[in-house]
């Protein structure tokens, strides 16, 4: 298991599998597809429900994908809107008329000399080369994309690489740090709006919680609203606060299951009032079953997708 405090949530080296393998290239979530198109999921799924507008491909877990060729239908759909057409008319018309796809959102060779700058920054403890290798990633692509597409890997590259002793410890917390700063500078003002509202913490012991921080960045762009009590947070200031704040979904990560399993009370009184996930390399299915919360095993950018799906889902 890699020691890296990342690695606690993600697949460890032996049974990785790829963000980028989960969700093809060429293909959007709903969020994605919302972002890029100003319209709203709730609407976009009507669409599909009502003019057929879209066959989404599935994922492995079930969630829909969309194709840069549906990107490009509702774009035609919006054109046609915009002339005054009915929905229904829109619709037909984006249907019959072939339209540019547009290119796919991914780190392609332009990206590859600041992705390369930041690792070699980070390599070599140059806060501000590995600043400004990442405004211009942020300045390029979209906030999912740069947590799949470079925050992940370079924290599994790193946790890696100091299983093998090629990285010191000083490495690892140097890196992990610059990207923590980075992604609560993301997060900012991330419990305003009106989605909904996830409530997230790492139980007593637990110091290590930047696989929570992405999970939260992930969830709020996703239109979630985020409190984050970060590490070593007492199960019973959890419960308080979700009194205080009526979350939607309490999220509980760790490393070990011991630190959970040693408040199982707590943690079982807190479910049989919000729903629970717990997440993290500590966590199992047998164990969410043992204190009746439900278990994530993906890693933070996919549940956060997945989450919103399924909610969008329940509440359509």
């Amino acid at each position: 298991m890699s020691r890296f405090c990342l690695g606690s949530w993600l697949p460890t080296s032996d049974k990785a599998c790829t963000i980028s393998s989960m969700t093809p290239i060429g293909y959007l979530r709903i969020g994605e597809l919302s972002r890029r198109t100003g319209v709203s999921p709730e609407l976009l799924r009507a669409w599909e429900r009502r003019y057929g507008l879209f066959e989404p491909a599935r994922s492995p877990g079930r969630f829909r994908l969309y194709s840069n060729a549906d990107l490009a239908r509702v774009q035609v759909m919006q054109a046609h809107l915009a002339d005054g057409l009915s929905a229904a008319e829109a619709a037909r018309f984006a249907l019959a008329a072939p339209a540019a796809v547009p290119a796919p959102e991914t780190l392609g060779p332009a990206l590859d000399e600041p992705l390369r700058e930041l690792r070699e920054a980070l390599d070599s403890f140059d806060e501000p080369g590995a600043h400004a290798a990442i405004d211009t990633l942020l300045a390029s692509i979209s906030v999912e994309a740069f947590l799949r597409d470079a925050v992940l890997p370079i924290l599994r590259e790193i946790g890696d690489r100091w299983e093998r002793g090629e990285s010191s410890i000083a490495q690892e917390h140097f890196t992990s740090n610059v990207l923590r700063g980075r992604l609560l500078a993301l997060g900012r003002g991330w419990g305003r709006g009106n989605g909904p509202h996830a409530l997230l913490a790492a139980p007593p012991g637990e110091l290590h919680d930047l696989g929570l921080v992405v999970f939260g960045v992930a969830l709020r762009d996703n239109g979630w609203r985020i409190t984050f009590l970060g590490s070593d947070t007492p199960i019973e200031t959890v419960a308080e606060t979700a009194r205080s704040t009526n979350p939607d979904l309490v999220v509980l990560a760790t490393l070990m299951s011991s630190r959970l399993g040693s408040h199982g009370d707590a943690v079982r009184d807190l479910a049989r009032e919000w729903r629970v996930l717990i997440c993290g390399e500590g966590t199992s299915p047998d164990l969410a079953a043992s204190l009746g919360t439900e278990y994530v095993a993906e890693d933070p950018v996919d549940a956060a997708a997945g989450l919103t799906a399924a909610r969008s889902r329940t509440t359509a």
